[in-house]
Order: C-alpha cells, then sequence, then structure tokens
C-alpha cells in the first residue's frame, strides 16, 4: 500500500479535518475496503506565522523542507500541506523534496477548470489573498483571481487568525464572510469562491449558500491525494 504523507498542524483544526475526511474518502472509493497509509508531520502554526509575517520565506522553506524530510525517512511515497499559505514556497520545497507533493493551488485549479468558470474570488489568510501563488496558477488555465477589498481581507485575516485558527467557529463571522462573497458576485462578476484557507470549509461549509458556489479546497485536495492512493 502507497502511504500518504502530511505536513499537518498549519493549522490543528484543518489537520484533524483532513485526517477525517482521507480516511472516509478512501474507504468510499476503495471497494477493497480497509484504511489509508497516513504519516503526519504537525509542524508549529505560530512558527510558521510568524515567518511569512516576518518576510523569513527562506526559513520556511528550510522548516517545510525538513518536515518533508522526517516524512520521507518515515516511508512516505510523496506529500502535501494541510494548508494554503505554505503553497507560497511550494515550487521551492518540491525542488528540494525527495518525494513529489501535491498542490492544493494546482488540485483547486484543476477544479475550477473543469467547471468552466472564469472569474473567482479568493478567501484566505492575507499572506494567501496577496500573494502570487494563486494568481499565477489559475492565469495559465485562463482563469481570473478576484480579490476581495483591502478592508474585506483585513476582516478575513483577522478572523482567521484570531478565531478560526484557534477553534473558534462564530455564525456571525460566517455570515460576514458570506456578504462579502455576494458582494464580489454582484459587483465583480465571480462565479465562485475559493476557500483557499482550509479552516474556513469548517466555518462555512454547511452554510446555507444556495446562491454562492465554493470552491472547497481541502475536499477538493483530499481527493487528490486519494487519486494518488489508488494510483
Amino acid at each position: 500500500m502507497k502511504t500518504a504523507g502530511m505536513i499537518g498542524g498549519l493549522g490543528p483544526e484543518s489537520t484533524i479535518d483532513y485526517y477525517r475526511a482521507i480516511t472516509s474518502r478512501y474507504r468510499a472509493r476503495n471497494s477493497g475496503g480497509g484504511y489509508p497509509s497516513l504519516i503526519i508531520n504537525s509542524l508549529d502554526i505560530s512558527k510558521g506565522i510568524n515567518l511569512v509575517d516576518t518576510g523569513r520565506l527562506r526559513e520556511l522553506e528550510d522548516y517545510l523542507v525538513a518536515g518533508v524530510e522526517r516524512l520521507v525517512h518515515a516511508g512516505a511515497a510523496f506529500g502535501f500541506f494541510s494548508a494554503n499559505t505554505p503553497h507560497i514556497v511550494f515550487d521551492e520545497v518540491q525542488r528540494r523534496s525527495a518525494i513529489p507533493l501535491l498542490s492544493i493551488v494546482r488540485a483547486a485549479c484543476d477544479r475550477a477548470k473543469s467547471l468552466g468558470l472564469r472569474n473567482v474570488g479568493l478567501f484566505g489568510t492575507r499572506f494567501t489573498m496577496q500573494a502570487n501563488f494563486y494568481p499565477a496558477e489559475f492565469r495559465r488555465a485562463e482563469i481570473a483571481i478576484i480579490r476581495p477589498k483591502e478592508s474585506e481581507q483585513d476582516f478575513i485575516h483577522e478572523k482567521y487568525l484570531n478565531e478560526l485558527l484557534n477553534g473558534t467557529f462564530l455564525p456571525e463571522t460566517g455570515a460576514k464572510l458570506l456578504r462579502i462573497a455576494r458582494r464580489m458576485k454582484v459587483e465583480e462578476g465571480t462565479e465562485a469562491v475559493i476557500l483557499a484557507g482550509t479552516e474556513l470549509p469548517l466555518l462555512l461549509r454547511d452554510s446555507e449558500t444556495a446562491d454562492i458556489e465554493f470552491l472547497d479546497t481541502t475536499a477538493i485536495h483530499v481527493e487528490a491525494v486519494i487519486d494518488e492512493l489508488l494510483r
């Protein structure tokens, strides 16, 4: 059986969600039954955020590379990050990795392309919303990335770091995010919103959103992981 290696802890709530989803989807898709072989290396979210926030991206790269190396030594055949923001140095980490890494950004782009989308909104940490790794990937698929207004980015970032990463999921925060998504749909023509923060689906996955389409990057990424496990 092929073994997957997950860099988790970035943050803990989404790592738990990934584990549950991978186990559930593997059993649903694997006709032979059984459970997936998965190794989790849980890193320190506080250290990761500090490195990004202070622009020490080479140190972040080194931190992630060391984390991936531990997965390699434990027997992982491929790896992935259970988070979006670390993809700010994904290409650099992949170049230094002894195993292939599955990109959440590429998986999300493939899903958006399969749906025929052309304009999508982007929710995540400020680091993710303002970085180029989502626009660059989607540009190759001729899909435009639309960012929220600066004040909306401030709101999303603050709630992400101070609520979601701490396991706090408040209805009023979800309602505000839905209002932002609806504004972007009306004013900027977004056809869907990428939940490019793996804690965001924990807040919005079960919301009443008949008029808003979300691309749940956790669920999309999990399917890519299962594809690789079953390949």
